[in-house]
């Protein structure tokens, strides 16, 4: 039987590396992927993370590229439409553009519940979109991140990014990951001192950022035996 992994991609901005270095490796390793977004609609690359000097002339063109050309980026289902029994996998990357649709998406939040509650499913979830955990609550009303490890974006990198108003790119950021995590009872630790971030709580996987993205998708690999 195909392994199976569902994509949640912002429509307000996804990261790049963080969403087509999950995708090609789990396509590469055989597993049949497919795309969902909160309308339907294409999901929008944010254009620094497929910007030459912000990410590498290399990086750059290896983004856009799949973001042009991928058929599933291309041609995504409708979140609402998307069951997580239906995969093994349930992969959410980030961007800052997750903090204003798929974080707060009540069809995505319900996905991760299912995806880490279940007794086969899965679920990745890197930088920007660890803020979903701050809003997904298990039936009893309690936050599916209480107590649990958990890596993401951290204030010490947003700090460098937002003005003293929290606004940048000429939009609002309404709250910040870590901030939110925490007080949702999730143990956050971004290890600051780390090349990489990746933890493991159960089924549910959590990457700090970019650089994390590759070791984060091995380590869905190998959760999913793959």
């Amino acid at each position: 039987m195909t392994t199976t992994a569902l994509f949640v991609v912002s429509e307000e901005g996804y990261w790049g590396e963080e969403c087509v270095e999950p995708l090609t490796t789990l396509e590469d390793a055989g597993i049949d992927v497919t795309v969902a977004t909160p309308t339907g609609a294409p999901p929008v690359v944010d254009e620094r993370s497929a910007d030459p000097e912000e990410v590498g002339e290399g990086t750059a063109e290896w983004v856009r590229d799949v973001d042009d050309t991928h058929p599933e980026l291309n041609d995504p289902i409708r979140l609402a439409r998307a069951e997580a029994d239906g995969y093994d996998a349930v992969v959410f990357p980030g961007g800052h553009g997750t903090v204003w649709d798929v974080n707060q998406d009540r069809h995505a939040r319900q996905l991760l519940l299912e995806a880490v509650a279940g007794e086969d499913g899965t679920a990745l979830v890197v930088c920007h979109a660890v803020g979903i955990l701050a809003f997904t609550r298990e039936a009893d009303g309690s936050f599916l991140v209480s107590d649990r490890d958990v890596t993401g974006f951290p204030n010490a990198w947003e700090e460098g990014i937002v003005d003293g108003d929290d606004c940048f790119g000429g939009r609002k950021l309404p709250y910040w990951v870590e901030d939110e995590v925490k007080a949702a009872g999730g143990n956050f630790d971004p290890e600051l001192d780390a090349d990489t971030s990746v933890a493991v709580d159960g089924d549910l996987i959590t990457a700090r950022g970019p650089g994390s993205s590759a070791a984060a998708a091995e380590t869905l690999l190998d959760a999913l035996g793959s």
